[in-house]
């Protein structure tokens, strides 16, 4: 997991991870499917400003956090880790995208500068190493984790787990009073996060890497976000 030869200093240092078996949803989860959990009074409605690509087998985008949770937690799943999200792309060869290590193209991601999303699945020739679609591109998916900028330095980076909220706070004070860069990015951190991983469609090439991490408040409804579910094996 992680990397030591490109993207930021959140990505490092490359490490061994040890990931217990997991089922993960070939797909991401459409709006269809979570219209059907809204109808059912198990999931908040999205929010259409942002969620505005409504064509049932889209993505779902304009959800928070929580109802990602609450969506796979009502089919009796979970949201994935980090650890687990990384471990779909990658395989066990290291990959640098999904499909492998040809840079992105058209053909192989939903991504690139895109205006929106297309309907999950449209990019055969870009599956993981398991099977997965769109884990680079198409949107952004929330995982359960925390972001942790320091999570690969920690104890628990060999399990694949971040630092408590208190220890994010600390980290983050600590690389804004040393001006450190490398970590946030452009977003800097005032909370406690939540982790998202693949990519989007307005994204380019290098965004799409396997190791990228990226965070919002999980309060937050994105227009480019969605997610997965996962299981235990």
């Amino acid at each position: 997991m992680g990397t030591d030869k490109e993207g930021e200093l959140d990505e490092r240092p490359a490490h061994e991870v040890t990931v217990a078996s997991f089922y993960l949803d070939t797909t991401e989860v459409t709006n269809s499917a979570y219209d059907v959990c809204v109808a059912a009074k198990k999931c908040e409605p999205k929010d259409k400003r942002v969620g505005m690509w409504n064509l049932p087998l889209h993505p779902v985008t304009g959800v928070r956090w929580d109802d990602a949770k609450a969506y796979c937690e009502s089919i009796d799943k979970r949201l994935p880790t980090e650890a687990e999200f990384e471990r779909a792309v990658r395989g066990s060869d290291g990959r640098r995208f999904p499909w492998g290590n040809d840079k992105p193209t058209e053909e192989l991601t939903v991504a690139l500068g895109r205006s929106g999303p297309l309907e999950v699945g449209s990019k055969p020739k870009g599956v993981g190493p398991f099977g997965h679609h769109d884990l680079a591109g198409n949107v952004w998916e929330w995982v359960n984790d925390l972001y942790d900028p320091y999570a690969y330095r920690r104890p628990g980076a060999k399990d694949g787990k971040p630092g408590t909220c208190e220890e994010i706070m600390e980290s983050l004070a600590d690389i804004k009073k040393s001006g450190k860069g490398g970590f946030t990015g452009t977003n800097p951190i005032h909370e406690c996060e939540r982790a998202i991983r693949g990519g989007a469609y307005n994204y380019p090439a290098n965004g799409l890497r396997s190791t990228n991490r990226v965070h919002h408040p999980g309060r937050w409804r994105l227009r480019m976000t969605g997610f997965r579910c996962a299981s235990p094996r």
